[in-house]
Order: C-alpha cells, then sequence, then structure tokens
C-alpha cells in the first residue's frame, strides 16, 4: 500500500519537475531567438517592408492616371429675357442677279423703306436649371516630367537598399549585444564553480583545522582564521548566483524571453586554450553595411541633385475624356443633352523664378558634397576601428595566455603550501593566501577568456563578418 502511494506521488511530481527543469542555451541559439525576437529588427523589417509599397506608389507613375467624374446638381435658379420683335424685310429672287434680294427701296440718306416686311411680334424666353448631371472618364498621362518620375523611382530603390542594408546592420547590433550578454553570463556561471571550488577547499581544511584543535595540535584561532575564509567564501558564492541570475534576466531580454524565463548556459570548455588564431592584419571595410549604407547615401545626394533640377525643365502631359452632360431648360425645352470627347497636349516651360532654381539645385550640390566628406571621414573612424578591434583581440589572446600561466603556477604553489602545511612548515594564513591566490588567478582567468570572447565578437563585426 506504502508503495503505491510512493509511486502515485512520483508520478504527480514528475510532470512538474520537468516544467521547472532550465533550458540549456548555446551561443548559436541564443543568436537566432534574438535574431527572430527582437524589437529592433522587427522595426528595421517594417521599415524595409514600408519602402517596398513607395517603390509600388512611385512605379506607378509611370502609367495613366484614369479618373472618374461625376457631378449631380439641383438648383431652383431661374430667369427669364425677352427677345424684342420688329418689321422683316421680305426677299424677292432676281433672276438678273441671280440671289435673293430684299423688297427695300433706299431713300437719298442713305436709309432703307421696307416696301415688304413681316411682323415679329416680342418673345419671352424662361430658363431654368433644374437638375443638372455632368459626368466622364478622363486620362492623364505624363509624356515628359524633366527626369522626375524616373529619378524619384530610382531614388525610392537606393531608399529599399538602404533600409535592406539597415536591416543587416540592426542584425550585427543585435547579434554583438547578444554575445555580450551570453558570455557574461557564462563568465557569471563559471565564477559560481570557482567559487564553488574555493568554498570547497575551505570546508576541507575547516574540517582538518577541527580535527586538530580537538586533538590539541591547532589553537582556536587557526580555527577562526578559516571560519572567517569560509564565510566570506559562502557571501561570494552568493553574490556569484546573484550575478548568474541577473545576467540571464539580462540575456532573456535580447533573446526575446521573459525576464523570468528560467534558462541556463554552455559553458563547455570555457576555459579551454582552444582561440581563433592569427586573425588577419589586413584592415578592409568593405565588408561592413555601414560602408555600404555611406555608399548609397552618397548615390542619394546624386539622385537628389537630378530631381532638384527637374523642377525647372518642361514638362508635356497627355490628356484625354469622354463626358456626358445633361440638364437646364430653356423655353421648356432641354438646353444639354449629349456626349463628348477631347484631347489636348499640356506643355509647361519654366522660364524665369529669380534665380531660385540655380539656388536650389547648387543646395543640393552642397549636400551631396557634405554626403562624400561625411563617407571618406566615417570610412577613416571604420578603419580605425577595426585596427582597434585587432590590436584588443591581440591584448586579449596575450591576457588569456599570461592568466593561464598564472593559474598554473598558482595551482602548483597551492599544493606545495599544503605539503609543507601538512608537515607543519607552513603556516595556516600563508596556506590560506595561497588558496587565495588561486581562487583569483582562477577568476582572473574566466574573466580573461571572457574578454578574449567579447573582443573577437566586436573584431567580427568592425570586419562585417559577424555571422550565425
Amino acid at each position: 500500500m506504502k508503495r503505491n502511494i510512493i509511486y502515485t506521488i512520483l508520478l504527480t511530481l514528475t510532470p512538474t519537475l520537468c516544467v521547472a527543469q532550465s533550458e540549456t542555451l548555446s551561443l548559436e541559439q541564443c543568436y537566432e531567438m534574438a535574431l527572430g525576437h527582437n524589437k529592433e529588427i522587427e522595426k528595421a523589417k517594417m521599415q524595409e517592408e514600408q519602402l517596398g509599397y513607395d517603390i509600388k506608389s512611385y512605379k506607378s507613375n509611370f502609367y495613366p492616371r484614369i479618373n472618374l467624374m461625376a457631378i449631380d446638381l439641383y438648383s431652383t435658379a431661374k430667369g427669364e429675357f425677352t427677345i424684342e420683335g420688329g418689321h422683316l424685310p421680305i426677299y424677292n429672287y432676281v433672276a438678273a442677279a441671280g440671289q435673293y434680294v430684299p423688297n427695300v427701296t433706299v431713300n437719298a440718306d442713305g436709309s432703307y423703306t421696307l416696301n415688304q416686311y413681316a411682323d415679329f411680334p416680342d418673345q419671352k424666353m424662361e430658363f431654368k436649371l433644374k437638375n443638372i448631371f455632368m459626368g466622364g472618364v478622363s486620362v492623364t498621362q505624363p509624356i515628359y516630367m524633366g527626369g522626375k518620375i524616373t529619378t524619384a523611382y530610382n531614388m525610392s530603390l537606393i531608399g529599399r537598399d538602404m533600409a535592406h542594408l539597415n536591416v543587416a546592420l540592426t542584425q550585427d547590433e543585435i547579434l554583438v549585444k547578444t554575445g555580450e550578454a551570453y558570455f557574461l553570463a557564462v563568465k557569471a556561471k563559471e565564477m559560481i564553480d570557482v567559487a564553488k571550488k574555493y568554498k570547497s577547499l575551505l570546508e576541507e581544511l575547516s574540517r582538518n583545522v577541527d580535527n586538530a584543535v580537538k586533538h590539541g595540535l591547532k589553537t582556536r584561532n587557526d580555527k577562526m582564521k578559516v571560519q572567517v575564509k569560509l564565510n566570506e567564501a559562502d557571501l561570494n558564492l552568493t553574490k556569484a548566483e546573484n550575478a548568474y541570475r541577473l545576467a540571464c534576466m539580462n540575456l532573456c531580454h535580447y533573446i526575446g524571453r521573459s525576464l523570468s524565463s528560467d534558462i541556463d548556459v554552455e559553458s563547455k570548455d570555457f576555459t579551454s586554450e582552444t582561440f581563433y588564431k592569427n586573425p588577419s592584419r589586413e584592415i578592409n571595410i568593405t565588408n561592413r553595411k555601414e560602408y555600404e549604407l555611406l555608399n548609397k547615401k552618397v548615390e542619394m545626394a546624386e539622385k537628389q541633385i537630378a530631381l532638384t533640377k527637374s523642377d525647372y525643365l518642361p514638362n508635356v502631359v497627355l490628356m484625354g475624356g469622354v463626358s456626358y452632360s445633361n440638364g437646364a431648360e430653356l423655353a421648356g425645352k432641354r438646353l444639354i443633352d449629349g456626349t463628348s470627347a477631347s484631347i489636348a497636349i499640356g506643355v509647361k516651360i519654366p522660364l524665369f523664378s529669380f534665380g531660385e532654381n540655380t539656388s536650389k539645385v547648387r543646395s543640393a550640390k552642397s549636400k551631396q558634397i557634405i554626403a562624400r566628406l561625411e563617407q571618406e571621414d566615417l570610412n577613416e573612424k571604420m578603419m580605425l576601428e577595426q585596427q582597434q578591434a585587432l590590436n584588443n583581440l591581440e591584448e586579449a589572446e596575450k591576457i588569456v595566455t599570461f592568466t593561464t600561466s598564472a593559474l598554473s603556477q598558482a595551482e602548483e604553489n597551492m599544493r606545495l603550501s599544503k605539503q609543507q602545511y601538512d608537515v607543519g612548515t607552513e603556516t595556516l594564513s600563508d596556506y590560506l593566501e595561497a588558496q587565495a591566490l588561486w581562487q583569483n588567478s582562477y577568476a582572473s582567468k574566466v574573466d580573461a577568456i571572457c574578454q578574449y570572447n567579447l573582443a573577437w565578437i566586436k573584431y567580427q563585426k568592425s570586419k562585417g563578418e559577424l555571422r550565425l
């Protein structure tokens, strides 16, 4: 019965234990998660998508604009006017002249007397607007716009390329920050191991001293000295664990995980001496996204000059349309009711603008010169940055070599100190100092390897070769 109860409890707890188990992440996994969930990258991709829509918008300017227009107006406006009447001459056919001539007599003063005439009474005319409808389809096709449409479209293509480069640049920056967060977490984890090993040494020493005190071989003062060091080691272990917890939370921020996620980082072979040997000393920045972005910026400034000039070149537009109109009454009859077609060519030629065009073109050229100067300046800074990154990498490798050698010496010193302490030829204080020296050497090596890995990431970034 007891056995069944125990089995039931174990089966109940097993899923909970599995869920609570932390997830161990490698650097590559953290990179993939950061690239897939980082908000800055999502923002850069949305900007790239936006510029894709802008390209389609600018491309549409090459094609005709087709518009449908309709107006329906109802008005109570009305009015009237009168056409005055009078006498109208009667024309007779004169065979000799071969035409009709009015039957009038020319007076001596040059006036005319009607011999025959017809009466034309006054005509009263009334008009009403009532309902007027006008509708039609118009087509406008740009023929020549001074190169504005083509230039604007090409600028949108450059803008899309810049947005794509900006996405890649943002990804590189996120990889650097993620790498830094990852190795800081690895360092914190290794520091826990250092603290545990140091505490383990002190605990063993404490047991030995306790036994020696019981047999009267050591004083209680020695026991107190070890206890003080043991308390310090316990505090350092707590600090290391807290630092690791905080480092994991920082890593979660970059990889898109909740800050409360239970994760662990791989530290396998972290303290091994396998490094990225012989980095190239050639300074080359052409692979960097910033270098390509600067080229695109200069190209964009050159296109802006052409776009500014297009405002002061002739524009030719072809227009056509079909319309239908209906409405208005005159003397009780519909006045307008019919369809019409039209076609026209519009030409606009700027003649004089009091120097506005010259000033704007010069302004655009100045911006292009500024872009080139900025490109040259930043290219030099990137070359300096790459050289500095290479120097830092080489220095970090030397520091790893020195700290590795120092750790080996500290281990040997602690071993010899222990032997001498065990046979009574060395004081407890000297042995405790040897242990502390070993701990500091171990921590220095861990820090040096962490700094080397960070230096390598920054060096790869400076070359434009930081990849998964």
